[in-house]
């Protein structure tokens, strides 16, 4: 399964890094006990934790009030295959993201969970709302 150091999970999930490593020392995550040099985080049990127990990480993520720009890099949490297509489940910081895309894309990328990946969004039609608009 693919490992990824502190740093790059605690980005991908807008969240610090010492809330990874308090995730580590609680057991709601495990490193990569086979990876040398700096610790590393096991990939699939944070598509797991994710999947299982969204509120720790949002709540811990908060809002996010920047652009990214159409390009939201995430953790594949999750891939649901038939022979044609597949659904696949991405955790892009507080956010879900969900593509269906071809099984053969899905080899070919490798998508399993605990992948990183990122999502590529091209709308005809966005709608945007700011706080006080949903209030």
């Amino acid at each position: 399964m693919p490992s990824y150091r502190i740093s790059t999970i605690a980005s991908l999930l807008s969240v610090s890094d010492d809330t990874v490593r308090r995730w580590l020392d609680e057991g709601l995550i495990v490193a990569d006990e086979h990876a040398n040099g700096p610790r590393r985080v096991d990939g699939a049990s944070v598509a797991a934790m994710v999947k299982e127990r969204p509120e720790i990480h949002q709540s811990a993520a908060g809002r996010q009030s920047h652009s990214m720009r159409n390009h939201l890099p995430g953790l594949v949490t999750a891939v649901t295959s038939d022979p044609v297509m597949s659904q696949v489940e991405l955790q892009c910081g507080p956010y879900k993201v969900v593509s269906l895309i071809s099984t053969q894309a899905v080899r070919e990328l490798e998508l399993v969970p605990g992948t990183v990946a990122t999502a590529q969004i091209k709308a005809t039609n966005v709608s945007i709302a700011t706080q006080k608009d949903v209030s």
